[in-house]
C-alpha cells in the first residue's frame, strides 16, 4: 500500500494494521529497562502511519526514520528517570508545552470541563516529575502577528511581475513539508515566513525562559503535546537558531493520544494545579484559544487585520461560506461593491489537491489560504480521538468541538505578555533579532520546479 504520489517500490512505512499489532509488544519503559519497578505498563512506540502522512514521497529518511523512532514516550521516561539519580550533572529540566487543541481531547475523554483538563493535566505531568507545564497559544501569538504583517507587505507588494499572492499559511508541518519536499518552487514562494506555534514555543522557552532561569540550552528537555504525528516530524526539521547554540526547540513531541494512554496506566488522583507561564510565578488563570474553528485562527486574524490596515474596515464577525465541502470554505469583504479580500480555508489533502490544480492553471482567486492536512483541521489530527481500528472516532469529535468552540477567543494584540517579549526579549517588534527568530526560509527539492505537472 502506497501513497499515490510515491516513486519507491516498497512503501517505507508500515500500515496502520501492522503497527497496532507490534505496538504493546516492543515498548517497556524505560524504568522496566533498567531493572526498576515502573509505575507504568508498556507503552507504544511513537509510529508514522501510512494513513497519517500527507505524501510519503522520500519524506522520511533514514537518518530522520532513527531520530523518529526516539520521538516516544520511552524517550520522555529516559529523562524522567536521569532525574531520579544521584549524578545531577545528567539532570535536565523537563518543560511541557500542551497546544490548545489538545486540551478538548483530555476534556472530553476525561468528562471534564476544559479548564480543569487542563489543571488535571498539569498535575498529573507534575506528579511525574515534570518542572514546568506551559500553554503554547503565547507562541500562536507571535506566528499570527507576523503573519498578519506579512500578509500586508505581500498585498501592497503583489502585482503581475512580482506574484507574492496567495499567501499560504505554514503553520501546518505536514503540508509544509509536502510543498518543500513534493510541490517545491514555485509553491513554496507563496509559503508565509512566520514560523509556527511549535517553532516559537521552542526558541521561548530554550532561549527566553532558559535566559530568566539562568539555564543553557541544552539542560532544558522540552516536549511538545500535539494532537498529530507530523509535529514529530516538524522537531526534526527544525533549523537551529543561534541563540540555541546547537540545541533543537522542541526535543521530543507526544501526540495528545501517547499522554492519555500515559495517563490511563498511572494515577489520576493526583492533585490538579495551574499551568505555568514564562513569567516568574505567574499563572495561567484560565483557558483561551484564538479565533478559528479547529485551529490556531489565522485566518480570522489575519483577515480582520488586513481589513482594518489597507481598507480601514472594522470586522467583528468572520462570515464563512462553503464552497466545494465543508473543509474548503471562503471569507471575503466587499467594499463599493466590490470584492477586496477573498480568503480561504484548504483543509484535507483533496482540497490540497484543487488548491495546487487552480494555481497551476492561474485560476486561484484567493489571497490568502489557511492550509491544514488534517481534514476537519487540528482538533481532528491523527494523534488524538481515533478509535482502537484507526479510524476518527466520530462522536468524541463531535464533543471536542463543542468544548473548543466554547473556550474564550483571544485577540493576539490584545496580549501585554507579547508586546513585553518583543521588547524584551526580540528588541523590538521589526528587529533582525524579530525577524530571525520568528521567520524561517523553505527548502525546495530540485525536481519541485516541474512539480506541478504532477498526474493527479
Amino acid at each position: 500500500m502506497k501513497c499515490e504520489h510515491c516513486t519507491r517500490k516498497e512503501c517505507s512505512k508500515k500500515t496502520k494494521t501492522e503497527d497496532q499489532e507490534n505496538v504493546s509488544a516492543d515498548a517497556p519503559s524505560l524504568a522496566q529497562e533498567n531493572g526498576e519497578k515502573g509505575e507504568f505498563h508498556k507503552l507504544a512506540d511513537a509510529k508514522i502511519f501510512l494513513s497519517d502522512c500527507l505524501a510519503c514521497d522520500s519524506c522520511v529518511t533514514a537518518e530522520e526514520g532513527v531520530q523518529l523512532s526516539q520521538q516516544n514516550a520511552k524517550d520522555f521516561f529516559r529523562v524522567l528517570n536521569l532525574n531520579k539519580k544521584c549524578d545531577t550533572s545528567k539532570h535536565k529540566v523537563l518543560v511541557v508545552s500542551v497546544c490548545p487543541q489538545s486540551l478538548p481531547y483530555f476534556a472530553a475523554k476525561f468528562n471534564l470541563s476544559v479548564t480543569d483538563a487542563s489543571r488535571r493535566l498539569c498535575g498529573f505531568l507534575k506528579s511525574l516529575g515534570v518542572h514546568y507545564v506551559f500553554d503554547t497559544t503565547i507562541a500562536a501569538d507571535f506566528s499570527i502577528l507576523e503573519s498578519q504583517k506579512e500578509f500586508v507587505r505581500r498585498y501592497r507588494q503583489h502585482s503581475e511581475e512580482e506574484r507574492t499572492l496567495p499567501m499560504l499559511t505554514s503553520a501546518c508541518p505536514g503540508w509544509v513539508r509536502y510543498a518543500e519536499r513534493v510541490l517545491g518552487r514555485p509553491i513554496t514562494a507563496h509559503l508565509c515566513t512566520a514560523k509556527s506555534p511549535q517553532q516559537v514555543m521552542g526558541s521561548l522557552v530554550k532561549d527566553y525562559f532558559a535566559r530568566q532561569q539562568n539555564l543553557s540550552p541544552e539542560k532544558i528537555f522540552h516536549v511538545i503535546v500535539a494532537p498529530c504525528y507530523d509535529k514529530k516530524l516538524e522537531a526534526l526539521q527544525e533549523s537551529l537558531p543561534p541563540a540555541l547554540h546547537g540545541s533543537r526547540g522542541a526535543d521530543c513531541v507526544l501526540t495528545s493520544g501517547e499522554i492519555a494512554q500515559i495517563m490511563e496506566q498511572g494515577d489520576l488522583s493526583v492533585r490538579d494545579a495551574a499551568v505555568d507561564t514564562l513569567f516568574g510565578d505567574l499563572k495561567e488563570d484560565k483557558v483561551t484559544r484564538h479565533d478559528g474553528a479547529s485551529s490556531d485562527g489565522h485566518l480570522a486574524h489575519i483577515f480582520r487585520h488586513a481589513a482594518k490596515e489597507l481598507f480601514n474596515e472594522d470586522v467583528e464577525e468572520v462570515t464563512y461560506r462553503a464552497l466545494r465541502n465543508k473543509d474548503f470554505q471562503e471569507v471575503t469583504l466587499e467594499k463599493n461593491g466590490e470584492v477586496v479580500l477573498r480568503f480561504a480555508a484548504a483543509y484535507g489533502f483533496r482540497n490540497i489537491q484543487n488548491m495546487i490544480l487552480k494555481l497551476k492553471k492561474g485560476k486561484f482567486p484567493f489571497h490568502f489560504v489557511e492550509v491544514l492536512a488534517c481534514a476537519g483541521g487540528c482538533l481532528n489530527g491523527r494523534g488524538q480521538a481515533q478509535t482502537p481500528d484507526g479510524h476518527a472516532d466520530k462522536a468524541l469529535l463531535r464533543q471536542m468541538e463543542g468544548i473548543y468552540a466554547d473556550i474564550p477567543v483571544r485577540r493576539p494584540e490584545s496580549s501585554a505578555h507579547v508586546q513585553e517579549l518583543y521588547q524584551e526579549w526580540l528588541e523590538g517588534i521589526n528587529s533582525p533579532k524579530a525577524r530571525e527568530v520568528l521567520h524561517t526560509t523553505y527548502q525546495s527539492q530540485e525536481h519541485g520546479a516541474h512539480s506541478l505537472d504532477i498526474k493527479w
